[in-house]
């Protein structure tokens, strides 16, 4: 597959002007005619976005399960394409304050990050420029669809996780990142399960017991169930080839992956060549 950066920015500097003030959050979103976003969602996390980078801080989970998550998206990548996150246009869904995008830079890959949140991205630019990443990471304050409809076909690999139990209508998510991939590029997916255990583990558990999220943090009648993202991804056009379970053990608190898909799960789905 060939690599190319014709259509993404240079730098974080490149960065969508509206990053510059978080007073421009409403004013300057590029959301287009319809606005598949819920603010509410949105606040959500950048009322938390000073605490991005802290690992020990609301986004710990997020710092934990990273290298987990990174490893198998890379897998994914290279099972898919023949080589791994080095030199792929990357394109990060969702992206928060870059916990997962700028890892991906880290693996070699020129890498963008959208979101809905100005705060978000400040955070975001702010720790790609100390860590002397700018080269090979940049934030747009963009809607995907938007992004989509401006950059067809433009990336290698498209990210979106723990973001479609947030939105109105994943299935347009889901749709604008077949839009913005590369023919035979790979897409990664992830979300929650919709079944009594995952209520019990990812609502009850994780924001009332162990309190590892903030309580309200997810609305349980936003979980997708496997099913359920499978047909919106055959919908958008993809083949699925894989899917992966993500486990917590809160006595060890160890992380892992298992075929078990009952609450955290991912999904690699391809867009096909022809």
């Amino acid at each position: 597959m060939t690599q190319t950066h014709t259509n993404a920015p240079s730098s974080t500097n490149d960065t969508d002007p509206s990053l510059n003030s978080a007073h421009n959050h409403s004013a300057d979103v590029h959301t287009g005619d319809n606005v598949n976003v819920d603010m509410n969602e949105v606040g959500k996390f950048t009322q938390l976005a000073s605490q991005w980078w802290d690992k020990q801080g609301p986004f710990a989970t997020l710092h934990e399960i990273n290298p987990l998550r990174l490893n198998w998206i890379e897998e994914n990548v290279h099972r898919y394409t023949g080589s791994g996150l080095t030199g792929k246009t990357v394109l990060d869904v969702g992206c928060g304050g870059g916990i997962l995008t700028e890892s991906m830079a880290r693996r070699g890959a020129d890498a963008t990050g959208v979101d809905l949140g100005v705060e978000n991205l400040q955070a975001a630019s702010l720790h790609a420029e100390q860590s002397g990443l700018t080269d090979t990471l940049r934030y747009k304050h963009i809607a995907i669809e938007q992004l989509a409809a401006q950059q067809p076909e433009s990336f290698d690999v498209v990210t979106c996780m723990e973001m479609l139990e947030h939105v109105p209508d994943p299935s347009q998510i889901v749709q604008a990142c077949y839009d913005l991939l590369k023919p035979g590029g790979v897409c990664v997916l992830s979300t929650i399960n919709r079944n009594p255990k995952s209520y019990l583990f990812a609502i009850i558990g994780a924001e009332y017991v162990l309190r590892l999220l903030d309580k309200g943090t997810h609305d349980y009648a936003k979980f997708i169930t496997p099913a359920e993202l499978d047909k919106m991804a055959i919908n958008a056009g993809f083949n699925r080839y894989d899917l992966i379970g993500l486990h917590y053990n809160p006595i060890t608190k160890r992380y892992w992956l298992a075929q078990n898909v009952d609450v955290n799960y991912m999904m690699a789905v391809v867009k096909p060549t022809e």
